[in-house]
């Protein structure tokens, strides 16, 4: 692994600001990428013990492989996994590293459910034969063999073919608009301009923007993105820059739902799933709010990825967006006795002429009662002579009369239904079945399949067949027996009967009995599932997903990449090449972290630099939202200055004094401030990352603090906890986070969790553990000002940060300067200033035999006493 990364390092260059040639930006990756994907390898193998390990049951090779290219064998693992094959279960490097019986290589090609069970099948290209199940003889012990999971290779693979596609055939418009300066981006369209300006949408999206809530930098920001929109005559890239707090995802959606309601066909993505399902959350709420039927509308949007990443089920509000489960529910609908056109002219049927229908009824009955007497009687007489001789006996004869009464009761329950019995049964089955369609078509159907005026009848229906249905139930037989004689026009009930049936049938009579399938009747090389999945991908006009899983995309005409910052600009290429693509719109902060690159070549050639920052670098127009609706004034202030040069204004709401909460007493915990820990030590766990079991105690204490107050004063609380360190987080989480809830809804809820992890997020209160502790002012990589700004900037009402004043004085980093302001503020405090901290530190020193530092004459135990140790001179 030392000479490949060698190799390799000696041949990454330098990615540069500016490019001649779509094929010069696209090559310039490859070596970094390739760079990266070893890094990758390797540090997952630095963890072997850690990775995922199968045995493996069986080993079938395919009928047709060519050697060596394809070589295809059964395993249970996941599509895009890279995996070692071995006859041991590997817990380090070394394992798989042995010259007698090296290990094979091998790559996830697809999966599978075998029918006959529910083992999941999938089909792997290895980089050798695997011979052992040729070398097992019938009496030797078949050898155990292993898989075990190094790394997913699905990213990189789409980002390599991104950047291998076919300059000939692929879209490389917006590639060529990134190239380098001028961007054609820098001026609307004079064109376009002066058709909008005569559009309905164009001065539909006028009022709308005048009547919303957004401020006049997020209004410019929206209407200079939805101008683009229909411009035929140039391809543009807009940049949207959203600095924490400042309504980034609420522009999005105002956006997204303004270019829905123009049809405008969009994929939208992000780096992450999380950021994912925030921005389709967003759309989704708009669309529910603004629909006469809650749904209606939804069948334009579809949301699509892995539903166990995800986490799908933890998002109920998305299932209807959710492509795995809109398949499921329009196969429902669509296909089989369940589906509406079938109900619909049953219902239809049944209303019509309950007593033609009965009679149909009652012939395939008959006729399958024939059938059944056929087959009984054909296998009598191939047994008769079997059961003369074993009816020699008395017990047997009774068992025989047993066996007759069965036969009898069968015949009982065989007995047809009476007329009524069976309108009521067969009226509740389609009723029902109409029910579910009309629940979910209009939320499934896109809009251009399904109008509002048939959704409208479809609801007249829903609501006169719930209405006739208890009429059903409840009117007397005579009536249900006698519906198409006259005899009975002079009862009441059967006229009022009758009235509610005619009703109901021109009601049903009114609904297209089709609207057009989601799959082709003629081709059927492919599965109806999958048929139906592709449909809705295609009719969407707003698609969701990962960047990553964009690569399944056909065509789209708007592109909006959300955390665009966050995204190695060689994998933006995947979506950026989408058929079809006029415009793309990056949102992004680039002051806040970057993607993350484990190579240290790739990262000093620039790897892990977003097209957003490149294009910011070149001075590409930015459109900034200045103004932020999260943090307490006191909060954003450092921030503010020393990321954003004071370009952030606070907004009303923030600035309103019921903004000012408190949660403890004391003026340590008052909005902003500093908590200084000086007698912390810095420790490793087993992964060579940081904590601090001081800190650990003074947070501990904080929140078991927040949590009585909460608990006595009634208030609904969230707290978050971020440290740098992933052993802090680690040991926070187990000695903290078991002890509360994590649920935001409970009337208090706690999360920790690393900086990283808590991009995008916030909480009422947030705690930071700085961890580092030492003389010599080391920080390492705690004075990254990215990682800075985000774990700066979480906090709603409060924010208190745990550390080392002297140590991060000393770094000179940006902690240097938070130190110092905070002095000036007077935010500073000791954490002795609490004498329950104080006892929580000297309980934490003591359990870490730190008595050197107890014994200390300015130590926390001596330093308030009324009495002290003196030195006794010799």
């Amino acid at each position: 692994m030392i000479e490949i990364s060698k190799l390799v390092g000696e041949q990454v260059k330098q990615i540069p600001q500016t490019f001649s040639s779509t094929s010069e930006y696209l090559e310039s990756f490859t070596t970094p990428l390739i760079e990266e994907t070893r890094s990758d390898l390797s540090s997952n193998l630095a963890t072997l013990s850690e990775s995922l390990c199968y045995e493996i049951v069986d080993i079938e090779p395919t009928n047709v492989f060519e050697l060596p290219h394809d070589l295809f064998y059964i395993l249970q693992l996941n599509y895009g996994d890279l995996i070692a094959i071995t006859n041991v279960r590997p817990k380090c490097i070394n394992d798989l590293d042995r010259p007698r019986r090296p290990y094979l290589i091998a790559f996830v090609q697809h999966r599978w459910l075998r029918d006959e069970s529910s083992c999941l099948v999938l089909s792997i290209s290895s980089s050798k034969p695997i011979l052992i199940e040729a070398n097992m003889g019938k009496n030797r012990k078949r050898e155990t063999l292993f898989a075990v999971k190094l790394m997913n290779m699905t990213t990189n693979i789409r980002i390599w073919n991104a950047l291998h596609s076919d300059p000939e055939t692929g879209n490389m418009n917006l590639i060529k608009q990134v190239l380098h300066p001028p961007f054609s981006e820098a001026e609307n369209c004079t064109l376009c301009c002066a058709d909008e300006k005569c559009s309905d949408a164009y001065s539909a999206m006028k009022a709308s923007l005048s009547n919303s809530d957004l401020n006049e930098s997020q209004k410019a920001a929206v209407w200079s993105c939805f101008e683009t929109r229909e411009c035929n005559h140039h391809n543009t890239v807009k940049l949207v820059w959203g600095p924490p707090g400042t309504g980034k995802t609420k522009t999005v959606g105002f956006l997204l739902h303004s270019l829905l309601k123009i049809r405008c066909r969009t994929c939208t993505c992000a780096p992450t799933n999380t950021a994912v399902l925030e921005v389709t959350k967003r759309l989704v709420k708009g669309v529910a709010e603004s629909s006469k039927y809650n749904g209606y509308g939804l069948g334009d949007v579809v949301l699509f990825g892995n539903k166990k990443r995800m986490k799908i089920k933890d998002h109920k509000e998305l299932y209807h967006v959710f492509l795995d489960h809109r398949v499921k529910i329009l196969y429902q609908c669509y296909v089989g006795q369940s589906g509406w056109n079938n109900n619909l002219l049953s219902m239809i049927s049944l209303l019509e002429d309950p007593d033609e229908q009965y009679l149909l009824y009652l012939k395939a009955k008959q006729s399958v009662k024939n059938e059944e007497a056929e087959k009984n009687h054909k296998s009598k007489s191939k047994s008769r002579s079997k059961q003369k001789e074993k009816r020699s006996s008395k017990k047997e004869k009774e068992g025989n009369g047993h066996s007759g009464n069965k036969e009898e009761d069968n015949e009982d329950k065989e007995a047809p239904l009476t007329i009524e019995d069976f309108v009521r049964e067969r009226f509740n089955c389609f009723a029902e079945r109409l029910y579910f369609c009309v629940e979910n078509l209009y939320k499934h159907l896109p809009t251009s399949l399904i109008s509002l005026e048939e959704v409208e009848k479809m609801f007249e229906a829903y609501r006169s067949l719930k209405s006739f249905q208890n009429l059903v139930q409840n009117v007397s037989g005579d009536v249900l027996k006698n519906i198409n004689k006259s005899t009975m026009d002079e009862d009441y009930n059967f006229v009022k009967f009758n009235f509610a049936r005619r009703k109901n049938l021109q009601t049903l009579q009114s609904l297209p009995e089709n609207f057009p399938p989601p799959y082709s009747t003629e081709d059927f090389s492919m599965d109806i599932m999958m048929m139906i999945r592709k449909f809705c991908l295609q009719n969407a006009c707003m698609v969701f997903c990962t960047v990553s899983s964009s690569a399944k995309l056909d065509s789209t005409a708007m592109l909006v990449i959300d955390e665009a910052a966050q995204l190695k600009e060689c994998e933006s290429a995947i979506p950026l090449q989408l058929h079809g693509l006029r415009h793309a719109i990056l949102i992004g902060d680039q002051r806040q972290l970057p993607a993350m690159v484990r190579s240290e070549v790739s990262e000093e050639a620039n790897f892990g630099r977003s097209l957003f920052e490149r294009l910011t670098i070149l001075d590409h127009k930015k459109y900034l939202l200045n103004v932020q609706h999260r943090m307490h004034p006191s909060i954003s202030l450092f921030p503010n200055r020393e990321f954003y040069n004071n370009q952030i204004l606070d907004g009303h709401n923030v600035k309103h004094g019921v903004y000012s909460r408190r949660f403890l007493p004391g003026e340590m915990y008052g909005t902003y401030s500093f908590i200084n820990v000086p007698h912390g030590k810095e420790e490793f766990d087993y992964k060579h990352s940081r904590m601090n079991m001081v800190e650990v105690a003074v947070v501990s204490d904080i929140i078991g603090s927040i949590y009585k107050e909460s608990s006595r004063t009634k208030k609904k609380v969230r707290v978050g906890v971020i440290s740098p360190y992933k052993a802090q987080v680690h040991v926070m989480a187990e000695k903290i986070g078991k002890k509360y809830s994590s649920d935001a809804q409970s009337d208090f809820s706690l999360s920790i969790r690393s900086v990283d992890g808590f991009q995008g997020g916030e909480e009422d209160i947030i705690i930071i553990s700085t961890v580092r502790c030492n003389v010599n002012g080391s920080v390492g990589f705690l004075s990254n000002r990215q990682r800075s700004n985000v774990a700066l900037t979480r906090a709603r009402y409060c924010l208190w940060i745990v550390g080392s004043g002297t140590t991060l004085v000393k770094s000179g980093s940006v902690w240097k300067k938070l130190v110092i302001d905070a002095k000036e503020r007077n935010c500073f405090h000791n954490a002795e200033e609490d004498k329950n901290l104080t006892n929580a530190i000297i309980a934490t020193l003591l359990e870490l035999n730190q008595h050197d530092v107890l014994a200390n004459a300015d130590s926390l135990l001596f330093r308030n006493a009324k009495w002290k140790v003196l030195p006794v001179p010799i």
